[in-house]
């Protein structure tokens, strides 16, 4: 199921997460970052998806679920984060938190210029948001 027949990718560098439940991730970045779907491959029997595209914030971000049984194994989110440069800080922040996001550092404003957060998602993986200082 794709809304467009061959989405355009946008942005320089591509994020491309494994993730355990894809699809669910797909639902879950919807509520928390806006996101649009670009693309989305059906599930498999296991409820499994080789390849979604979403577009969060002006460019793309994909994911899949992990296939063992095709040398792709489950393996933690760790030692990334994914930062999302927005106009508002705090906005993008409060919205991720109440679409299910968990606060590890609040926004604030930091040493470079900026107000900058840290949120981390049900699949581990850590996002941060950096806007100007209002």
């Amino acid at each position: 199921m794709s809304e467009h027949p061959n989405p355009p990718v946008k942005g320089g560098a591509i994020a491309y997460l494994s993730i355990d439940g894809a699809v669910q991730a797909v639902e879950f970045y919807r509520k928390a970052f806006a996101a649009d779907v670009a693309a989305l491959m059906p599930p498999d029997e296991k409820g499994r998806t080789m390849h979604a595209h979403l577009y969060i914030n002006g460019s793309s971000v994909m994911l899949s679920d992990f296939f063992p049984e095709h040398g792709h194994p489950k393996r933690d989110a760790s030692g990334y984060s994914l930062m999302l440069k927005v106009d508002d800080a705090d906005a993008w922040f409060d919205r991720a938190v109440k679409g299910g996001m968990t606060a590890i550092m609040p926004v604030q404003n930091m040493f470079w210029g900026d107000r900058y957060g840290q949120l981390k998602d049900e699949f581990g993986v850590v996002w941060a948001v950096n806007g100007p200082v209002k």
